[in-house]
């Protein structure tokens, strides 16, 4: 049974409203898939503000046709294809794809676009493998802190210094 021209009209603009807010589009292989196992993967990827998308490359293709920042995409339309379309949390969506597919053993990551450029694997991993913004967040503060810390002994050994000096004075007076 085939799909209407409005259908394939409205999932291809439904395809452009998601790529118009993400930062970063991940292309993975899922052949082989269960439904229960992409309903997994989608479940993991929902707190870090991004979807898998699973449509066929005649659509994705339509919808990144007029969007140079999309349009590398298209290097990776072969085959079974999911799209991780991710809006927000890109290092913490990479690394829910990686922990489901370490579980589901299954998949493939055939690379991604971000800001336009073409990403290879190796380049999505290692978005993964940074520090989230929060981690990043406690690392700053944590340095800040240790930063107030040494001022605050610093300046109390000054004055500790400044006593002693005038301490020795009266003494020597």
């Amino acid at each position: 049974m085939g799909r209407t021209l409005a259908n394939k009209q409205a999932i291809v603009a439904e395809l452009k409203e998601h790529l118009s807010t993400s930062q970063m589009v991940a292309v993975i292989d899922y052949q082989g898939l269960t439904v229960a196992e992409i309903t997994d993967l989608r479940r993991r990827l929902r707190p870090k503000g991004a979807i898998c998308q699973v449509t066929k490359n005649t659509f994705m293709s339509k919808a990144i046709a007029d969007d140079a920042n999309w349009q590398p995409v298209s290097e990776f339309l072969s085959g079974a294809s999911a799209f991780l379309i991710i809006q927000d949390d890109v290092g913490g969506a990479i690394k829910a794809y990686g922990e489901f597919q370490k579980s589901a053993k299954k998949t493939a990551l055939r690379g991604g676009v971000m800001e336009g450029k073409v990403l290879s694997e190796a380049d999505v991993k290692a978005i993964g493998d940074l520090p989230s913004k929060e981690q990043l967040m406690g690392q700053i503060a944590g340095s800040l802190n240790m930063v107030t810390a040494k001022i605050a002994i610093g300046v109390q050994e000054v004055t500790t210094s400044i006593a002693r000096g005038i301490q020795a004075n009266v003494d020597k007076g």
